[in-house]
């Protein structure tokens, strides 16, 4: 997606990619990461999620990154922090306690900015993707990512002839051929269209969240 589509989304208010609580899937599958206190999560495409205040919590280092400044701005203005606003390379830093923001592109992160990095969650970026960028996603992920680094993936797998996406709809094979010669291992499985009204309408009779652990 150009990033002018996020930006007016973020302008209209149009964020139903937002949970209003924390993950279910974060908090029952974290602790299989089994990461060092203190270690720092790389978050992409974090918007202004409660996942990045819950990571903090667990006594992580938080580096979201996301295109948005709207976003941002929202994360820590609704959480009542106030922010250091630095520059580094092409992105602008907001920093408050464990938590670090970095708005702009995120594939123009490098591995320097993460190498020391022990983790990653993808709730909602994988799947905010086309399909074009979806593969560029992933590779620069286990490109720019230190060996070693264990994340947490969720997608959505649902008839994409249906609805046009964001949220796209991501097969296992996908996920499995984005991260190839890596550590792919499904933790859940779970058939949500009974919850999901505005697939349910478009005719879809099966909507998949996936719960993956990636090894770098």
């Amino acid at each position: 997606m150009e990033p002018a589509f996020w930006h007016k989304r973020w302008a209209d208010n149009q964020i139903g990619f937002h949970q209003a609580q924390v993950n279910p899937y974060l908090q029952a599958h974290w602790p299989v990461l089994a990461l060092p206190a203190g270690s720092r999560v790389l978050v992409p495409l974090c918007g202004k999620s409660l996942d990045l205040a819950w990571l903090a919590g667990q006594g992580h280092r938080v580096l979201g990154v996301e295109l948005s400044r709207r976003a941002v701005e929202g994360f820590f203005q609704e959480h009542g922090l106030e922010a250091e606003v630095s520059q580094k390379g092409a992105f602008e830093v907001w920093r408050s306690a464990e938590v670090e923001l970095w708005c702009g592109d995120f594939f123009a992160l490098r591995a320097e900015d993460v190498a020391d990095c022990a983790g990653f969650y993808d709730r909602a970026a994988l799947i905010a993707l086309p399909p074009e960028m979806r593969l560029r996603y992933m590779r620069l992920l286990a490109d720019v990512l230190p060996a070693g680094c264990q994340g947490l993936l969720v997608t959505l797998g649902y008839d994409q002839a249906l609805l046009a996406g964001p949220p796209f709809s991501v097969a296992d094979d996908e996920v499995r051929h984005g991260f190839a010669g890596r550590q792919v291992e499904p933790l859940e499985v779970l058939e949500i269209i009974e919850q999901s009204p505005k697939f349910a309408q478009a005719g879809a009779t099966s909507l998949l969240e996936r719960v993956y652990r990636i090894g770098l």
